[in-house]
């Protein structure tokens, strides 16, 4: 008879890693793509599969024994009510950094040098040249200065930008400003990246009023969490013509068919891929490997979530 699992993780290669799984568990390989196992009672330590939908939530209420949630996504907004209390829980911070900025600087140039019509241009055998924006001395505002918005910077600086760092307080030893700033800072903004993550106070941040204040052609790119802007007060300032967006995360997310958010001409949709490139694997592999090391040697786990008491 098998034993019940007290660990389970989505990868069997990670042992590789490890020189094989600790001695002090006993590992199950969950994935996500079918069921979970059957008998998860003894579980202790889980680690979510990555970008496989909240199915994979369900198995966290059949846990008694739960002691911790690794999570593979930086956002852990949708986890949260799902994890019991006392359970630490462990977030993907630093993983899906160079992801993340890969795919930002990917949305910008293709908006600023328009790549969505020459795709189009060329499927209809279409030769209509003319000149674009650019990326060079643009005023690029960050909002959601961490580690994610770090990296983007690092990308964006050798294409002579200009940037502005807003998180939730400033911090003026990092040349940091707060988001109590926004509106004197928007004006200015030729392009603002959003990596704000989902709580009470960024819920429809980016709202009418703070758009509004943005100047005529700026460029809205989100990979945040789509509910940290208002989606009807974006599409009247896109469908207008006044503001531009790219967007790898919305809300509603994904839309419905027949959503203006697919067929506005001034926004550019990819369906939530940033974070989910090659670099990401090696990246998750590595922070399990040494999360499942600390938690068989009794260490405390890294990327804990304040959680309260």
């Amino acid at each position: 008879m098998s034993v019940p699992p007290d660990t389970l993780v989505p990868w069997p290669h990670v042992a590789d890693l490890m020189g094989g799984w600790p001695d002090a568990l006993t590992v199950e390989i969950y994935d996500g793509t079918g069921p979970a196992p059957a008998d998860v009672s003894e579980v202790r330590f889980y680690v979510l599969p990555y970008a496989k939908g909240s199915a994979t939530f369900e198995p966290l209420g059949r846990m008694p024994k739960l002691e911790a949630v690794q999570s593979l996504s930086a956002g852990v907004d949708n986890l949260l009510p799902h994890v019991p209390p006392g359970v630490t829980l462990c977030n993907g911070r630093g993983l899906h950094d160079a992801s993340v900025a890969e795919h930002v600087l990917g949305l910008i140039l293709a908006a600023q040098r328009e790549l969505p019509r020459w795709a189009r241009d060329q499927d209809a055998q279409r030769w209509q040249p003319h000149f674009t924006r650019s990326l060079a001395g643009s005023r690029v505002l960050l909002l959601g200065y961490g580690s994610i918005a770090v990296a983007i910077e690092a990308r964006l600086l050798p294409f002579e930008t200009e940037i502005r760092r807003v998180a939730s307080r400033a911090r003026p030893a990092e040349s940091v400003h707060g988001v109590d700033e926004l509106p004197d800072l928007l004006p200015y903004a030729d392009i603002v990246v959003s990596t704000l993550p989902l709580t009470a106070e960024t819920t429809g941040l980016l709202d009418a009023r703070l758009l509004a204040a943005l100047p005529d052609d700026a460029l809205v790119v989100n990979v945040g969490r789509g509910g940290t802007i208002d989606t009807a007060a974006l599409l009247a300032e896109t469908r207008s013509g006044r503001l531009r967006a790219a967007l790898d995360v919305m809300d509603p997310e994904p839309p419905p068919a027949g959503h203006p958010l697919w067929s506005t001409p001034n926004v550019l949709i990819t369906p939530h891929v940033g974070g989910g490139s090659a670099t990401f694997y090696p990246r998750a592999e590595r922070l399990i490997a040494e999360q499942l090391r600390r938690f068989a040697a009794g260490e405390p786990l890294l990327n804990q979530v304040p959680r309260p008491a």
